[in-house]
Parts: C-alpha cells; structure tokens; sequence
C-alpha cells in the first residue's frame, strides 16, 4: 500500500520542495547570464544586438525542444534521472564553452544547453503535483517559482558582476562550479517518486494528452496568459543594461548588476501569492499581478535611477504574481496528462522569452526605451481585458443556451 502523499508535516515535502527549487535556482541562472552581458558580448565579438541576443532566444527555443520530448518520456521513465541528467551535461557545457572561439558555435551550444536544462523544469511540477497533497501544492509551487526568480536574478547579477571585474571566461567557471555543487545537493534531498506511474500509452496517445489540454479553452487561456508576461518581462530586462549604459545614466555592469536585485521582491511575493491563493479567488489575483506588472513597467519610464529602481521592484511583484498563480493553476486543473500540460504550460511561457529577447531588437533600434516599455507594458494588460471580454462572451452564451 503506498503511503500518503506528502503535507508541510513531513520532511520529504520540504526536501522535495527545496531540492527542486535548488536544481531550478541552477538552471535559471545558467538561462539568464549571458542576458546582462550582451553589450560585452557585442565589443568582444565585433556583432550586432539581434545576433548577441540569439544566446537567449535560441537557448530558449532548445529549452521548448527539450520540454516537448522530456514531457513525454519522463511520463514513463520517471522524474528524478531527468533533473540529474539536466543539471550534468548543462555543466559539462559550461566548462566547454570557454574553448569555443567562435560566437556562432557558442550560439549553437547554448541551444543544446537549453534542450538539457529541460530535464529539471519540464518534470519539477509534475513531480511535486503526484507526490504532494494538493491541499499543500500551490504553496509548494509558489515556493519552487521564488528560487527560480531568486536563480535568475542571481546569474544576472553575478555574470554582471563578474565579467567586469574579472573576465567572460572567469563567469563560465564559476557558474560551472555552482553546477557542481547543485547536483550533488539535489543527489542527496530528492526523494524517490512513490506516487509515479509509468504511463504505457503509445506515442499516438501521447500527442493524444498534448490535443486534449490545447482544446481546453481555460487551459489554452492559460499557456497565452504564460506567454505573454514573458515577452514583457524578459523583454524590459533584455534592453535594461543597454538602456543604462547610455545617456544620462552611463552605468557600468557592476553598477547594472545590483539592479537584478530587484527580483528578490518577486521571489518573496510569489509564496505569499500561493497563501493567497488558499483564501482568495485565484483568477483575481492574477489579474491583480498583471496590473501591477503594467504599473511598474510604466514607472521605469521616469528619468531618474529612482523610478527605474521602484519600477522594476514593483514589476517583479506582478510578474511573479501572476506568473506562479497561472503555473499552479495548469497543473492543478489538468485531471490527466499532468506531464504534457506543463509541458505545454512550460513551451508557451519560454516562447514569450525567445520573442522578448530577440524579436524586440527594432523595437530598441528605432524607438529605444519608451518603445520597449510601450510594447511590454500593454501586452500583458491588453490581454488581460480581451481573456476578459471573451470570458463574459462565452458565460453569456452559455447562459442563453
């Protein structure tokens, strides 16, 4: 007989908890630092910003491959070799790219870093979803959702950091170092799956569980709802340094870095979102933490370091917010196939990356920050209003039939 799933009462709940946060503290860091270093990048390399920025954008895109195929075979073969796995070869990756003289090759093994790091985050929720009390998962998917905040923010501000006092090559050891020390952690706290089923569905049916939640309207609400705060959030930190950098501020990356630090804002509000949650509607949280993300990327627009600093703070309050609540809700409302629906959760909020880091670009060559804040900080609002519009439609519809 298999034993209880796991509640705040149990020491496994908060090794699960913690070894996950811990593994996905590792891949967001190694995700996000090359994001502040783009204006090295394109002095060391001699190349412009849309081609610097494709060692965000296409490391993404890899992490949307990897989540596709990990999705389905960690449905069969388990969660916990996928995160060991994840974390080994992403380091291995990291050491090599020092050797690596070419910019293009390096583009290319930040897309097979990306596929790796794919490992962790396409089964983490999943996993925490069959073995934790759904009573007590929102908080612990809040929870993990803080360190990946707390991972991003930290490889941001030590590749910042670094690359200035030190050099681009000391960066990739250390990050390196860091993924060492990771997996040997997360070899000791992650407990064994007990609540697991090997799925013996066919690939057909696999792709079955993919078309299932993609007619879900709330589902699909939801995959949109992820997409779009990325484009917004990882576009307004992609062109921050260069904004800095530039008139009248001309900060330096040291000076830059210390501003990442505005995502610990976002890492203690993404739990207190989870409690919430327990209390409260979770929709309306939502729309709140969209509100405030808006509200925040507008103030950036203020021409003194002041704004900037208040506006980041309070966009990371509504970014992590709204993001942590929408995660806990795919994977709280998908009955089956909970592997492909945050999968699918997963590929949909990493595509707003791809799109924020990269596609923006004229964006900034034209129109520079107000252009960037203009586009990020209404696309989530307005999406917000249409999800709302639509909702009212289809409840009247409904109603009337």
């Amino acid at each position: 007989m298999r034993q209880s799933r796991y509640t705040t009462r149990d020491r496994q709940y908060w090794q699960l908890v913690f070894g996950l946060g811990i593994a996905s503290f590792f891949v967001f860091a190694t995700m996000y630092f090359f994001q502040p270093i783009l204006p090295v990048l394109i002095e060391q390399y001699d190349i412009n910003i849309s081609f610097a920025s494709l060692t965000m954008s296409l490391h993404t895109v890899g992490l949307i491959a990897g989540l596709i195929v990990v999705g389905f075979v960690s449905d069969r073969k388990g969660r916990r070799l996928f995160i060991f796995l994840s974390i080994l070869l992403a380091t291995i990756i990291l050491f090599l790219l020092p050797f690596i003289p070419y910019f293009s090759l390096i583009v290319i093994l930040r897309f097979i870093q990306g596929f790796t790091l794919a490992g962790v985050l396409a089964v983490a929720l999943a996993y925490m979803a069959e073995e934790i009390d759904p009573k007590y998962f929102s908080f612990a998917a809040t929870l993990y959702i803080s360190f990946n905040g707390f991972g991003g923010m930290m490889g941001r501000f030590v590749s910042s950091y670094l690359v200035e006092k030190y050099s681009y090559i000391a960066t990739l050891y250390v990050i390196g170092t860091a993924g060492i020390i990771t997996l040997l952690i997360i070899m000791i706290l992650l407990p064994k799956s007990i609540h697991f089923y090997e799925s013996e569905r066919r690939f057909k049916e696999d792709i079955k569980g993919f078309t299932y939640h993609l007619k879900d309207r709330n589902m699909l609400l939801m995959f949109g709802l992820g997409m779009v705060l990325q484009i917004s959030f990882a576009g307004m930190w992609t062109f921050l340094p260069f904004h800095l950098i530039k008139e009248p501020f001309q900060l330096s990356l040291q000076q830059i870095a210390y501003f990442y630090l505005a995502y610990s804002f976002g890492m203690i509000i993404a739990p207190i979102a989870g409690w919430l949650a327990r209390k409260y509607s979770i929709r309306t949280l939502r729309v709140i933490g969209v509100v405030v993300l808006t509200t925040g990327m507008v103030i950036t627009l203020g021409m003194s370091l002041a704004y900037i600093i208040i506006g980041l703070a309070v966009s990371c309050i509504g970014f992590f917010t709204s993001h942590s609540l929408a995660s806990a809700t795919v994977s709280i409302e998908a009955k089956q196939f909970k592997g492909s629906a945050s999968s699918l959760y997963l590929v949909s909020y990493y595509l707003g990356v791809a799109i924020g880091t990269t596609a923006l670009a004229p964006i900034w060559n034209m129109f520079e920050w107000k252009g960037i804040i203009a586009i990020t900080g209404l696309l989530p609002f307005i999406y917000v209003i249409i999800v709302r519009i639509v909702r009212r439609k289809n409840s009247f519809q409904a109603s009337s039939s």
